[in-house]
């Protein structure tokens, strides 16, 4: 009896073995964690809980760059992951990367609908000829956010009109009188001050459609308007209203802590300020200027799209199209969209988030969409396709750096940055022949 249980048991475990060793397995990387990793491991916990043919392993590999930087290493190895989180600015990087990348489009094979995914989101991944190349994946936008308890506190009306920066300059300057210490603070100030402001302002960020157009594109952001902007912030920084933190979101801490009374960051900054904010906060549209535009255009979305890489198998690539179709699915996105703040990737995932009252019950997390698609994307508004671009980014930081410190005017600082760029641009133009 003990020897027939015992050959039972050992059959129980080869079975098992068997079954795990049949699931194919799909390696992604990617550059999230605190809450975002959390609600990534929880996406592909669902999706390998939903099927039994193949199992997603998900790696973190460091921030943007390091996981950009760790895929090529990869690559070149012979090692590369099935999917790779590749953010925005290295999009024109993964394009001209011959050989390591399999379009999208391709993966997801016959029948693949990309009129689903919204135009604004997507048209930052698309080739010429209107296909998608990597899927959107987090897609956030700028915006204002507030802490209305530090405006009430410095006597403010919380509910007052910052619509533009003229508005946010009279704020900025009650504030300081009231003795607030951290009046204004920024995320990423490249993308949202020079990249998004560009775009806000319906004025070229880059020549060439800014760089839709062809790698022969140079840098145009040293022109008047993004100069007096640049310019402005620079005085608030002399004057004590906006405190600079860092590079990429190290204001984020400062603000969630309550310490800054405004704070200019991605949509996508949702997730962290819901759960640790301990007041009263809001989202506003990221404030334009009523000297440069009469009205805004549109801002260009942040963020990550993946890439699935070549050298796969059939089953692996079966595999990444199984998952993508679930990252896809209006109740994923919807959840994704609704627990993130970063934008629904489809229309219909929008629309059930409305059906479902997150909106209502939510006020200004709409914000971010409505900014996005309000208008019609222009030649200045669609996007950026630069090469090398996180290097440029390193320069735009390092001189905007040396504005807020009271180095450099923004016009030298912004010649500077642009020369410094153009010299990257150029070579990224001959290794792209």
């Amino acid at each position: 009896m003990k020897h027939t249980m015992s050959i039972l048991a050992a059959s129980a475990v080869l079975g098992s073995a068997q079954a795990a060793m049949a699931q194919t397995e799909i390696e992604f990387w990617h550059a999230f964690t605190g809450r975002l990793g959390e609600l990534v491991a929880e996406q592909v916990e669902t999706f390998n809980a939903s099927q039994s043919d193949y199992k997603v392993v998900a790696t973190h590999k460091g921030n943007y760059s390091e996981t950009l930087n760790a895929g090529i290493a990869a690559f070149r190895a012979g090692e590369q992951p099935d999917i790779l989180m590749v953010f925005e600015v290295g999009t024109a990087t993964m394009m001209a990367a011959k050989g390591a990348i399999k379009p999208v489009y391709e993966v997801m094979g016959d029948g693949f609908d990309q009129s689903k995914y919204i135009g604004s989101v997507k048209g930052y991944y698309t080739s010429p000829d209107g296909n998608m190349l990597s899927l959107p994946f987090n897609s956030s936008t700028p915006v204002l956010w507030v802490n209305r308890d530090k405006l009430s506190e410095a006597g403010i009306d919380p509910d007052t009109d910052m619509s533009t920066w003229e508005q946010v300059g009279d704020v900025l300057d009650q504030l300081k009188g009231a003795g607030v210490d951290c009046p204004l603070t920024t995320a990423w100030q490249s993308w949202i001050h020079l990249e998004n402001f560009s775009a806000y302002h319906d004025t070229p960020f880059a020549t060439k459609s800014n760089g839709f157009d062809g790698t022969d594109t140079e840098l145009a952001f040293n022109s008047p308007a993004q100069v007096a902007h640049i310019g402005a912030l620079g005085d608030w920084a002399k004057d004590g209203k906006f405190i600079y933190a860092g590079r990429r979101n190290e204001g984020g801490a400062n603000f969630r802590a309550g310490e800054c009374a405004l704070f200019t960051e991605s949509s996508a900054g949702y997730a962290g300020i819901k759960a640790e904010a301990e007041f009263d906060f809001e989202v506003r549209p990221l404030p334009y200027w009523k000297a440069v535009a009469d009205e805004p255009q549109n801002t260009i979305i942040g963020g990550a799209s993946l890439w699935v890489m070549e050298g796969q198998t059939d089953a692996e690539y079966a595999g990444v199209a199984a998952f993508m179709d679930f990252l896809s699915s209006p109740e994923i996105q919807a959840k994704w969209h609704q627990d993130t703040g970063y934008l629904p990737i489809t229309s219909e995932a929008g629309d059930l988030t409305r059906e479902q009252g997150f909106y209502d019950a939510n006020p200004g997390t709409d914000i971010a969409v409505i900014q996005m698609t309000a208008k019609e994307p222009t030649a200045n508004s669609k996007g950026l396709r630069l090469g090398s671009f996180d290097q440029i980014r390193g320069i735009i930081d390092e001189e905007l750096e040396a504005v807020w410190s009271g180095d450099k005017d923004a016009q030298t600082a912004l010649d500077s940055a642009v020369e410094r760029g153009n010299a990257l641009l150029r070579r990224f133009e001959q290794s792209a022949r």
